[in-house]
């Protein structure tokens, strides 16, 4: 029987082998030719497993392969999903004592956000409604807090070594000086002595 075009296309259990060879031409070693980022983009769609390989050395570059179709992506016309803010924030991780935990947090965020997508699409396409907006700003939040939470159990002494600090670095009040006292005691001195004359030229006083 013929294959559709709606069949789907059944997983393979092992992943592709992609070659990549100096002149930068990618081979898939599955279907015996060669392919461009847009083929493996394609794949990576349709839920087509891969890993790239230097041709040459044997390594495994299927990150730096798959941030390249990222980057072919952004570049293209209307396509952009990574926010100006997101990049910025994400650029300072990098060496930051928190690097360790973005990666997970991210694939928790993008599995939880791949669950729920059919629900959002449903609610956009019906409504178009900030409602639909809101689910998916909540689900950001949950996802904050799960990683703040994840964050406090790594570095449960962070946030007091660091109100220690700002109170070690805030200027203390300086004591009163002996000189600034006595200043008091004058003017409080001259102050009775006001009140006991307003007193003496009260109603009855001579």
């Amino acid at each position: 029987m013929p294959e559709t075009a709606t069949t789907t296309k059944t997983k393979t259990a092992e992943p592709i082998t992609i070659k990549k060879y100096a002149n930068r031409r990618l081979y898939n070693t599955g279907t015996s030719t060669y392919v461009t980022l847009e083929d493996l983009a394609a794949m990576v769609k349709t839920g087509e497993d891969f890993v790239v390989y230097d041709a040459k050395t044997g390594e495994d570059i299927t990150r730096s392969v798959l941030t390249q179709i990222i980057f072919e992506q952004e570049n293209k016309e209307g396509q952009n999903l990574l926010p100006i803010a997101f990049l910025r924030q994400l650029i300072r991780f990098y060496g930051d004592s928190m690097q360790m935990l973005v990666p997970r947090y991210l694939e928790v965020s993008i599995e939880s956000l791949t669950r729920e997508q059919e629900k959002f699409r449903n609610q956009i396409a019906q409504t178009f409604s900030v409602g639909a907006f809101s689910s998916l700003e909540e689900q950001v939040r949950r996802n904050m807090d799960m990683f703040e939470r994840a964050f406090a159990m790594f570095a449960p002494f962070a946030r007091r070594e660091s109100q220690n600090a700002e109170a070690a670095a805030a200027p203390q009040k300086a004591p009163p000086r002996v000189g600034e006292i006595d200043d008091l005691k004058r003017q409080l001195d001259e102050m009775k002595q006001k009140v006991d004359r307003l007193t003496d030229k009260g109603p009855g006083a001579e």
